[in-house]
């Protein structure tokens, strides 16, 4: 058994130490809101935080989590989390939506720490999420967005 905290709630999973935490999330506990994309940690839709630090889900084993605290799309209910949910509503953000939770958890990764990013900041720190409708310009003014309601 694998103890840890997902979205603020302890939980036990009995999975194999080397299972992905995004197959943890998905198939064993319901969570479905971080997708599976590529499986090589390349494209960010699976993006979550372990300790408040964005990780790719797909291939970080649910081992390295013991005892940490995982944040998916669907724990997201901090005043970054909804500054920049509401941000990606107001500017309409999301085309097809699949990448966006990765997109969105990232966003809220740098805001948490830097409240006022230039756009290298969200570049840098959006570098690796990848869009396949390109809507780079809506994220970067999305997350710009955001920290104007975080100021």
């Amino acid at each position: 058994m694998i103890a840890l905290t997902v979205n603020g709630k302890k939980v036990q999973v009995d999975v194999a130490p080397d299972t992905p935490i995004l197959w943890v999330l998905r198939d064993h506990l319901g969570l479905t809101g971080t997708k599976y994309s590529c499986g090589i940690a390349q494209c960010g839709s699976c993006t979550v935080h372990l300790d408040g630090e964005p990780i790719r889900a797909c291939v970080t084993p649910i081992s390295v989590a013991q005892g940490k605290k995982i944040s998916t799309i669907e724990g997201l209910n901090t005043k970054v989390g909804r500054a920049v949910q509401s941000a990606w509503e107001k500017l309409e953000v999301v085309q097809c939506g699949y990448c966006q939770s990765g997109q969105i958890m990232s966003a809220v990764a740098l805001l948490a720490k830097n409240k006022k990013p230039s756009d290298a900041d969200i570049d840098s720190a959006m570098h690796g999420n990848l869009c396949r409708c390109a809507t780079y310009q809506r994220i970067r003014a999305a997350i710009h967005e955001a920290a104007k309601h975080l100021a």
